[in-house]
């Protein structure tokens, strides 16, 4: 694959070059696709583009740091898409079971939860983050993504289970 291939698709579309904060802006991106998708495409098409950025993203960063494999460049947000996706599939799931789209607050607590914990980087996020490794680079969003996923259903159940009543 082309350099130029390469940095497109570790970019997103070259908007991991907007500054500043390309992580967020990457995260907003991809928390409105994936929104659109799942709205327009349906749940399974969805978790089609999820699979298939994930393992996009694992070859195509280690790729594009095959010279300097220990790097993890602002600009790669092909990992916060994958970690938003997750987080946003947590939500989805349970519009999907309910047989309704998806609406807020759900993408805005995935992504602001996603985000959080992509900054903070707890426990297993931090670990993944600190093999300084290209599978390092993808992993500590994928877990970042499910750690927002578990605390966004989390809220949703005290809300509508607790707050609601």
């Amino acid at each position: 694959m082309s350099p130029a291939v390469l940095r497109f698709i570790n970019t997103f579309g070259y908007i991991g070059t907007i500054t500043p904060a390309p992580g967020t802006w990457g995260s907003l991106a991809a928390v409105l696709l994936g929104w659109a998708i799942s709205h327009f495409l349906g749940f399974w098409v969805f978790v089609a583009a999820l699979v298939a950025v994930i393992a996009l993203g694992f070859y195509t960063v280690a790729e594009g740091l095959r010279d300097t494999p220990t790097e993890d460049p602002s600009e790669i947000v092909i990992d916060e898409v994958a970690g938003q996706w997750i987080a946003l599939l947590f939500p989805l799931v349970g519009f999907w079971m309910r047989g309704v789209p998806m609406v807020w607050p759900g993408p805005l607590a995935a992504f602001l939860l996603f985000r959080l914990f992509d900054i903070w980087k707890p426990w297993l996020v931090g670990r993944a983050d600190r093999w300084h490794t290209p599978a390092g680079v993808m992993l500590d969003d994928i877990i970042a993504g499910v750690f927002a996923g578990i605390v966004t259903i989390i809220l949703a159940g005290l809300y509508h289970g607790v707050l609601m009543r």
